[in-house]
């Protein structure tokens, strides 16, 4: 089924992912519009898609997901609406009631927007946070959407992440004023990296600062499983061309799918040295302390900073939770987005490594003149 001739909007369209997916919309759906919705959209995020954008009409959007008058205007003649839009934070930096007015209640007004203005489709950008790691840090190899795991959502952005998610799949067959029903789905993609990728950025700019090597904050065998960019907007495009034909909306409609690929499981810090090595970048051979007492000092960190919670708003650099997610073997199959939305990953792991790594090249002269004047 193709979005040829559909009015396409994309939340979160000057984002990391935002940017990938409208380009691939761009160069294989050829849609009548694509609506970028974003709280800013830099000049040049358009005019990298001049390349590309043929007889597309594409339309800039400036606005907060929290508007919901703007949301009814943003999606009036609508078909399909993917929404990539949120605020990522796992150390708690942001208030939860900023992250939750975003995560959550702009879902919700995004998606009665699509009941009121008659749009079919709706595709939901979660998290595999939304699954865990549990507190326990229980491991799961290779797991599927039937996977039995005793969630327990510590951080925030995982919290308001599931609840959009619950609402999105709840929304699911509801009666649109044109006679139709809507279609929604959710896809909880790996650690996402690529082009782009800011945590990448920093985990650089941290190897930069202790003389080009890399911390060590996972243990080598807390495998998980990456997902490049462009592998996850692929899935996104799956995703709604199985939600806009008729023979597999009920299939894939209400259903939650992780999306993976074929990069090899391994932790996260020798992720980060795999995509750096190429430049120069060595890694720390153990974590800075056994994972005992570095858990402890974590504790000690979160205890000082509630102390302090009267006076400063301070966050521990590492939290327990966050520690026990960086050592925890979590990797998940895609095999189910294969199945039911057609999903193969575009990008091979020596394709998407070459490109990551170029990219960081193409950074790294930045990063070094910055530590250079401090």
């Amino acid at each position: 089924m193709s979005l040829r001739g559909d009015v396409c909007v994309v939340t979160g369209a000057a984002g990391f992912l935002g940017k990938r997916l409208v380009r691939l919309l761009l160069e294989e759906e050829r849609p009548a519009e694509i609506r970028l919705l974003d709280k800013h959209v830099q000049p040049e995020v358009l005019d990298g898609l001049e390349d590309c954008r043929g007889d597309s009409r594409l339309t800039v959007l400036e606005g907060d997901v929290r508007d919901g008058d703007f949301l009814r205007t943003a999606c009036r003649g609508a078909t399909v609406v993917f929404h990539t839009a949120s605020i990522i934070d796992v150390r708690d930096s942001v208030e939860y009631g900023e992250m939750y007015s975003v995560n959550v209640r702009g879902t919700q007004l995004l998606l009665e927007a699509c009941v009121s203005e008659n749009v079919s489709s709706f595709i939901y950008t979660s998290t595999i946070e939304v699954m865990g790691p549990n507190p326990a840090g229980d491991a799961v190899t290779n797991g599927t959407e039937d996977t039995a795991y005793k969630s327990s959502l510590k951080f925030n952005y995982s919290k308001t992440k599931k609840e959009a998610e619950d609402r999105t799949l709840a929304a699911h067959g509801e009666a649109l004023p044109g006679g139709g029903r809507l279609a929604t789905c959710v896809l909880r993609p790996m650690y996402i990296f690529g082009e782009g990728c800011r945590f990448l950025l920093g985990h650089m700019a941290d190897g930069v600062r202790n003389r080009d090597v890399l911390f060590r904050m996972s243990r080598p065998e807390a495998l998980v499983n990456p997902v490049y960019v462009g592998n996850v907007a692929a899935a996104h495009l799956q995703a709604a061309r199985a939600l806009q034909d008729p023979r597999r909306r009920e299939r894939a409609g209400g259903q939650f799918y992780f999306v993976s690929d074929d990069t090899p499981p391994v932790s996260y810090s020798d992720f980060n040295h795999a995509v750096l090595a190429p430049l120069g970048f060595g890694i720390q051979d153990r974590l800075p302390l056994p994972f005992p007492v570095f858990y402890a000092f974590c504790l000690l960190m979160e205890a000082v900073c509630a102390l302090l919670r009267p006076f400063a708003r301070l966050v521990p650099p590492l939290s327990r939770q966050l520690l026990i997610m960086l050592n925890t073997p979590f990797s998940f199959s895609y095999q189910k987005a294969r199945r039911e939305l057609g999903y193969v990953p575009r990008y091979g792991w020596d394709e998407a490594r070459r490109r990551t790594t170029q990219w960081l090249a193409e950074q790294l002269p930045a990063q070094r003149d910055k530590l250079r004047r401090k």
